[in-house]
């Protein structure tokens, strides 16, 4: 079911760091190659606006949406016919969101750099983002707390959602996103949300949308952040420059560290979650117990089979992003899992606390037996967009920070100024870049003047 790689003694030692990244599985994504596709999706939307979108949502959704914008009385009933025990668990996961990332707010910091030269460094939120929320094989309302909250909590003044319409919805929800994320949308408060899925919903988001009479559907925004397949990531890097974006979301990855002393129940229980949700979803565990690899793969044997979306669990865990990777010793299988840089890294280990301290390159760690990832997609209060694709060695996941903009304030009086002008105008010269000095001394040549003239004056 799920292919072995040996990484033991020279099979490990002998690889650079390029070399143990290649040797590893990671799933195919070829995001250039759906470039070619979304772009004249994208082109439409910015040509056609409205009408484009409708006809993408018919072309790829089934289902031709009602109102493009969903109308509040429909995010009204969708939140009124929620199921209790969904929106009691929502309202906790809320909660729990907002403590974890209101301590994540930034506030101003002045550094006096000498008498009278100051620098600020303030943080802006983002004024107005798109939010963009799945709708393919599994309904995310999660996914609309992991976006809205910390962009709420950085003080955003204007955020939109785009979730794809369903051609399964009935009676009044018939063209809107799932009743469940309308739903989460109407408890955070968020009432402008849009039946527009895929790359159109990156494309309206960064070029705007309106009717043919010019009314306008949707403004543009500055920031386009959440998840989705590989044609809204295509979207996104298509897109980037005219918007921001949080990053380019690949198929969703989970790896385990895991040594002698892990359940392998729990073991696979987990590597299951994660393939659950797609196809390409990868599964990866990193060990040096050869009796563990055994059970678990015996555990995922008999798992797969029993699990709701078996036929789904098996094609991922059989692809080639999955694998359990044999190593001499937890050294080494920190070495691999950082080479992996895993969206979602899980530490079963004698002593998990300490070993996930040692990690560099992970999307989120989750410490131990009793740390699941599927805690942190939904309860844990941490964020569940994170880099994939090896990305998190350079990138972080969605956060309060994502939403806000470090802007420096410089503040220097004249005095401050004459201090440091030599410093400026050696500088400017030694680049060639003499008129730079001269904004400087600029600055002193009528009073200098004044000075010598007064010097001079008979007495």
């Amino acid at each position: 079911m799920i292919s072995r790689r040996d990484l033991r003694g020279s099979a490990l030692t002998s690889l650079d760091a390029r070399g143990l990244r290649d040797a590893l599985p990671r799933a195919q994504f070829d995001i250039e190659a759906a470039l070619d596709v979304v772009r004249p999706l994208c082109e439409q939307v910015r040509h056609d606006g409205a009408d484009a979108l409708r006809e993408l949502g018919e072309r790829f959704d089934k289902v031709r949406p009602t109102h493009l914008r969903v109308p509040a009385e429909v995010l009204a009933a969708a939140e009124a016919q929620l199921d209790p025990a969904i929106k009691d668990a929502l309202v906790e996961a809320i909660r729990r969101v907002r403590i974890v990332h209101a301590a994540q707010a930034r506030e101003d910091v002045t550094t006096q750099v000498s008498d009278g030269g100051s620098v600020t460094e303030r943080w802006i939120p983002v004024e107005r983002v798109g939010l963009y929320v799945p709708g393919g094989l599994a309904v995310y309302p999660s996914s609309v707390v992991m976006n809205v909250v910390p962009a709420q909590v950085a003080g955003v003044d204007s955020v939109a959602v785009a979730s794809p319409p369903q051609a399964q919805n009935t009676g009044e929800f018939a063209g809107y996103p799932h009743p469940t994320i309308l739903a989460a949308c109407s408890l955070l408060g968020v009432d402008e949300v849009y039946a527009v899925g895929g790359a159109q919903a990156v494309a309206m988001f960064a070029y705007g949308a309106r009717e043919k009479d010019g009314t306008s559907v949707c403004e543009p925004v500055d920031l386009v952040t959440g998840p989705g397949n590989i044609y809204v990531a295509a979207a996104k890097r298509l897109l980037k420059g005219l918007i921001g974006i949080d990053a380019e979301a690949g198929p969703t990855e989970i790896g385990i560290l895991a040594d002698d002393t892990a359940d392998a129940e729990h073991v696979a229980a987990d590597l299951i979650s994660q393939a659950e949700h797609d196809n390409l979803a990868a599964s990866v565990l990193v060990t040096d117990s050869t009796r563990l690899a055994d059970d678990v793969e015996a555990a995922l044997e008999r798992r797969a089979r029993g699990t709701k979306h078996s036929e789904r669990v098996l094609t991922a865990l059989g692809g080639p992003q999955s694998a359990i990777v044999l190593v001499d010793d937890v050294t080494a299988g920190l070495r691999v899992v950082d080479a992996y840089g895993a969206e979602h890294l899980e530490i079963h280990t004698a002593s998990s606390r300490e070993d996930a301290l040692r990690v560099r390159n992970a999307g989120a760690i989750f410490v131990g037996t009793y740390s699941p990832v599927s805690l942190g997609d939904y309860a844990a209060g941490s964020n569940h967009v994170l880099p994939t694709g090896g990305c998190a060695c350079h990138s972080s996941g969605l956060s309060v920070q994502s939403f806000l903009k470090g802007v420096h304030i410089v503040d220097y009086s004249r005095e401050a100024l004459a201090e440091v002008a030599d410093v400026v105008v050696t500088l400017a010269n030694a680049e060639d870049l003499p008129a730079h000095g001269e904004a400087v001394t600029a600055r002193f040549e009528r009073r200098d003047e004044a000075e010598a003239g007064t010097e001079n004056a008979p007495a």
